[in-house]
């Protein structure tokens, strides 16, 4: 059986985290855990939650607490000597290593370790796909945009949903099929180089429209009297 104890030369934890996204997710320094786990006003106390603790490979354990929404952190120590903090926020999955033992912090909390040699018996960590953005259209509809892999997404790519707000779906678009029409307004999915955008259409008010960006879903052009300022924005 492998010793457990560990000398200060040997306990360094390197991590590393991956995001699903845009954004990169970092490993958060030491003493820095609750850096951004206030949902209140600047300087508000955060409420203290008890940690669940996991018992990882080497013997080491992880004290796992959830910070905020989709947010959770997980402190690594050796005996009474904390290694370092893994931080999974967004649907990132954070990894850390130290010696032999690798451990994974999952975006729902979860922990799984194990070490160094025994990787090939071991099943990989799933990618976790991003949840859809939902947008509001002008006309009052709502769009749920949803990457490949996203829980509404074909195997095809990109895919939105059309639906009205109390949540009936109206009809859904995707890169093969990547326009509909419904009472006089155009929904269509169009490729720009590597990105893709969601555009909206008014064919009653003489074509005006409103271009979002697929990721995001954030309104990146506007176009037609009836769009407003109409151009970039």
């Amino acid at each position: 059986m492998r010793s457990t104890r560990r000398t200060p030369r040997r306990t360094t934890l390197r991590t590393a985290a991956v995001v699903v996204g845009a954004a990169a997710v970092l490993a958060v320094p030491v003493g820095s855990a609750f850096a951004d786990s206030s949902a209140g006003a600047p300087g508000a106390p955060v409420a203290p939650v008890a940690p669940v603790v996991v018992r990882l490979a080497d013997g080491a354990v992880a004290k796992v607490y959830k910070t905020g929404p989709n947010h959770f952190e997980a402190d690594i120590f050796a005996g009474s000597t904390k290694l370092d903090t893994l931080v999974s926020r967004g649907g990132g999955v954070a990894y850390g290593r130290s010696d032999g033992l690798r451990v994974v912090l999952q975006p729902n909390g979860g922990v799984t370790s194990w070490m160094e040699g025994g990787e090939k018996s071991r099943p990989k960590p799933k990618a976790v796909a991003p949840a859809p953005v939902r947008v509001v259209m002008p006309d009052g509809r709502i769009a749920k945009l949803a990457a490949d892999g996203a829980a509404g997404a074909g195997a095809g790519g990109e895919r939105a949903v059309i639906s009205l707000p109390d949540g009936e779906v109206l009809g859904a678009i995707d890169l093969r099929h990547p326009s509909a029409v419904r009472d006089g307004w155009t929904y269509k999915l169009v490729r720009d180089g590597e990105r893709v955008k969601f555009v909206v259409i008014d064919g009653r008010g003489g074509g005006s429209g409103w271009v979002y960006d697929f990721g995001s879903g954030k309104l990146v052009e506007t176009y037609g009297a009836g769009a407003g300022s109409g151009g970039l924005r």
